[in-house]
């Protein structure tokens, strides 16, 4: 029994439609950032504002994004093959960690180009009152595509929509601080558009740190937390057949869970039965946990995670050949129409089936023959009903 598995892969999730939720998504996404940018490059032109310009490049960045989005959602969605049996949802983590150092690039530059206007000789020009209306209308557009995109990645479970989703926040946030600069410059404190920058630069880099660690856990296979793992462990537990779980490993793969489980179940039931303790365990493990779309069981009729006392016992074909050596054995077999064969606690176990009830000094010469081999610890004798 030992050493059963079976693979189950969820077929429930839809990819198609996934990847073209992923692609709305992106494409709305691109959509409104280049409406967004060419209004706030023209607006700051024209309004002498180099906060709106910058942020215009803020912008900017979040088209990169969304073509990384699209990409990955095109490659991410593709059928498991033999190269990728997994499929091929690595790479939607892979994009969320590439957005992840493209929000830790821009709110470099940011910072960089904030620090040089505070620190330098040149006077800052004071930009024309209307550039808030643009800016307004940029905290409007990005404010409303991060409600948009997270409202989308919880529902169909995307790290990658997410990261995304936090980019657009970023970049509203960004305008917020844009605007008050803006709005301060009219005041005569000028120097209110780079102390801005520089705080939308820290929070842009928080949220581009936050990303990426998030997304390499994953790409390391971290496993769920303590938690998740211990009631997916109790639930297993509490299913008929199963005696104890000493094993169970998960992770994640773009927004799904992978799990494998070593389940020790009674070491003399049959493969079927064992079987369908697994399959049972899995279609149930499945509906109580959405998020697991790949599970593996292993049925153990032992705990064998740290010792493995079967190792060295002899295989069918070893065994059979030691007892057709033994001159005892050979008044039994033409009556023996099967033999099961236990392995436990480092010990072999046989249950000798029997077409009929053969003479006592047959069964008696057999027993002797099993006592010569030290790994055969009991041996056993049924006869065969016949209907």
């Amino acid at each position: 029994m030992s050493g059963h598995q079976h693979t189950v892969t969820d077929t429930r999730t839809d990819d198609n439609s996934r990847k073209a939720v992923t692609q709305r998504v992106a494409f709305v996404g691109m959509s409104v950032n280049i409406f967004l940018v060419i209004v706030q490059i023209i607006g700051g032109i024209l309004t002498h504002s180099q906060a709106l310009i910058a942020d215009a490049m803020h912008t900017l960045s979040d088209l990169v994004g969304d073509v990384v989005v699209l990409f990955a959602a095109h490659h991410a969605s593709k059928a498991a093959d033999a190269n990728h049996p997994y499929g091929h949802g690595r790479i939607e983590t892979l994009a969320t960690v590439i957005l992840g150092l493209l929000l830790g690039g821009v709110a470099a530059a940011i910072f960089l180009q904030a620090w040089d206007r505070l620190s330098g000789d040149e006077p800052l020009i004071t930009p024309e009152p209307w550039a808030m209306a643009i800016a307004a209308l940029a905290i409007i557009g990005k404010e409303g595509l991060y409600h948009y995109t997270v409202h989308v990645a919880k529902r169909i479970s995307s790290p990658m929509l997410k990261a995304s989703a936090w980019h657009h926040r970023s970049d509203a946030i960004s305008s917020v601080l844009v605007l008050l600069a803006i709005g301060g410059a009219q005041l005569g404190f000028p120097w209110l558009d780079s102390v801005a920058a520089i705080l939308v630069a820290a929070m842009i880099f928080y949220m581009a740190i936050q990303l990426i660690l998030e997304s390499t856990s994953e790409l390391v296979d971290t496993g769920l937390d303590a938690q998740e793992v211990q009631e997916m462990r109790d639930f297993i537990c509490a299913i008929d057949g199963v005696e104890s779980v000493h094993l169970l490993r998960t992770r994640r793969m773009g927004g799904r869970v992978l799990a494998d489980a070593h389940l020790q179940v009674d070491g003399r039931i049959s493969v079927s039965e064992g079987h369908h303790i697994s399959d049972t365990v899995m279609y149930r493990l499945r509906r109580q946990f959405p998020a697991i779309s790949d599970v593996i069981i292993h049925i153990d009729p032992e705990d064998d995670e740290t010792v493995h006392p079967s190792k060295n016992l002899p295989s069918r074909v070893e065994l059979l050949a030691a007892l057709h050596t033994q001159p005892e054995t050979a008044a039994l077999w033409d009556s023996i129409d099967d033999l099961t064969l236990h392995y436990q606690g480092g010990k072999l176990q046989l249950d000798v089936i029997l077409l009929t009830t053969p003479p006592a000094t047959a069964l008696s010469g057999f027993k002797n023959a099993c006592r010569s081999i030290p790994a055969i610890e009991c041996v056993n004798f049924f006869t065969k009903k016949v209907h």
